[in-house]
């Protein structure tokens, strides 16, 4: 079985993220990337990106919370499942107000399994909050990821072995900006994932 080192430097060497920011996620370690990582379930990052540009005055905790529940639905209608979306983010902004005060005093005090005893947030949501929003050494898992492993026969029974499995490559191969390396591995699984599918259509449509 290949170390995940192994495929992460065969990634790199398809330059997959070219023009793309150093944390792959726009806007990586603001709010903006816990209300993405909410939009994001069950949707495309297209249909994200037309709900964020609506919320475009309102990316920060702050101005977030001066939403009621009604205007935040309207604007994240993109992304789907809106009737859940709107109040688990609402939700979900409050509890951050209440127990850290700011974003900022968030992205360093936050504990994984804090972020995980909010409603809706699973394993997924949570570690790309961490990864991207707070810059925390915590690797995405996402179907893309199982995907890609799955082509290469590797395949576990759960998402805390595919993210063991994940880091424990780059740890051993990386002493420094661990976090980085984390991001931009996921963010290279992602980007490649894309161009495949694009190939594949682009082969159907000959």
């Amino acid at each position: 079985m290949k170390n995940s080192y192994e495929i992460y430097k065969e990634l790199e060497a398809l330059d997959l993220l070219g023009h793309r920011p150093a944390y792959w996620w726009p806007n990586a370690g603001t709010f903006e990337v816990v209300i993405g990582a909410i939009l994001t379930q069950n949707t495309t990052w297209q249909n994200v990106e037309k709900s964020l540009a609506n919320l475009q005055a309102h990316l920060t905790l702050e101005k977030l919370l001066t939403l009621d529940e009604e205007t935040l639905k309207a604007h994240v209608y993109p992304s789907g499942f809106y009737n859940q979306k709107a109040p688990r983010l609402l939700a979900l902004a409050h509890n951050i107000k209440e127990e850290f005060g700011t974003f900022k005093a968030f992205q360093t005090e936050v504990t994984r399994q804090w972020l995980l005893a909010q409603k809706g947030v699973g394993p997924e949501t949570a570690d790309s909050i961490l990864c991207y929003g707070c810059f925390r050494e915590e690797m995405v898992v996402d179907s893309y990821t199982k995907r890609l492993l799955k082509s290469h026969g590797i395949t576990f029974g759960s998402y805390d072995i595919y993210k063991a499995y994940l880091e424990n490559g780059i740890k051993e191969h990386f002493s420094e900006d661990i976090a980085l390396h984390f991001a931009r591995f996921h963010g290279m699984i992602v980007e490649y994932s894309k161009r495949m599918k694009k190939d594949l259509k682009d082969q159907s449509l000959k």
